[in-house]
């Protein structure tokens, strides 16, 4: 395997095509959008030197690594020559299917077709094309360079060859892969986001404060971050997303999202992406300001 192609430009996009590139593969990062691909090409080379920084890589490495990337516009062109092509796009069912199925078309028919997915179902994905055995689920952790974890789903249809093609290739990135199965939210956002819904409600409810709830939580827990403020890092409407499938594909009323979390994603308030969640933020500062809302 030595051509891979990631669609979507985005933060997942940008990480999987960062740690691909620096591990030797020849990466082609597709995006309709010629502006977000320059931004991520400046945002990989950042992390690069970041990494340099930190005596991780060598300046070499950085070097080739962004040598390795090409950027394409254009979908068919970007995904033809590739032996797997991740798809990072935003976590919405029915652009995912679009993609899939289009990738079945311009693909090679020996190309893995992995998505990046957090929760919606790899089955699903795989019967919009004709080769559902070639389809699987590679779900990375953010920061991609960083996290060791790959999520690996076996879909309804997924072959043994290629889950072991996946899992093998995942730890030559030197990460360490897990195999799931394919039900709602897999294993880590089925855990993760009823916990995360949990802390919302107990703001909602008047339990505790923003700070109380994530600190009891850090210090009680030993979590490196607070549920709420992971929340405002993954994206409100992220989290909001993948407890609508697991709500729609258990039926279990334990996963309804809590109406501030709807309310909050209404109004646009969507975590660090929008500067604003349950905490604000504000460029170039790490400190931790509760949102005004909250305080």
């Amino acid at each position: 395997m030595k051509q891979i192609a990631v669609i979507g430009s985005g933060t997942m996009g940008n990480g999987i095509a960062h740690v691909f590139a620096q591990y030797g593969y020849a990466v082609n990062l597709i995006d309709i959008s010629e502006d977000a691909l320059k931004k991520a090409l400046a945002t990989i080379g950042k992390n690069l030197e970041r990494q340099v920084a930190k005596q991780l890589i060598t300046e070499e490495t950085k070097t080739r690594s962004l040598a390795n990337i090409t950027t394409f516009s254009d979908f068919k062109a970007g995904v033809s020559t590739a032996d797997l092509i991740v798809e990072a796009a935003t976590e919405n069912v029915e652009l995912k299917l679009k993609i899939f199925k289009d990738l079945d078309s311009f693909a090679k028919a020996d190309a893995i077709l992995a998505s990046n997915t957090s929760s919606i179902s790899i089955t699903k994905i795989a019967s919009v094309t004709q080769r559902p055995d070639k389809v699987i689920g590679m779900h990375f952790m953010n920061p991609v360079p960083v996290m060791k974890l790959v999520e690996v789903i076996r879909g309804y249809n997924t072959s043994d060859e290629v889950t072991q093609t996946i899992m093998n290739l995942s730890r030559m990135l030197e990460k360490v892969p897990v195999e799931v199965n394919d039900y709602p939210g897999f294993v880590a956002n089925r855990i993760l986001m009823p916990m995360i819904n949990e802390a919302i409600y107990s703001l909602y409810e008047g339990v505790a404060g923003v700070q109380e709830i994530d600190t009891v939580m850090k210090l009680g827990m030993a979590h490196p971050m607070g549920p709420l403020q992971l929340a405002d890092f993954i994206g409100l409407d992220v989290c909001l997303s993948i407890l609508r499938v697991l709500h729609e594909g258990f039926g279990n009323p334990k996963y309804a999202p809590c109406p501030l979390l709807v309310n909050m994603v209404q109004a646009g308030h969507k975590g660090v992406k929008s500067a604003n969640g349950f905490y604000k933020y504000t460029a170039g500062s790490k400190d931790l300001v509760i949102a005004d809302q909250f305080q």
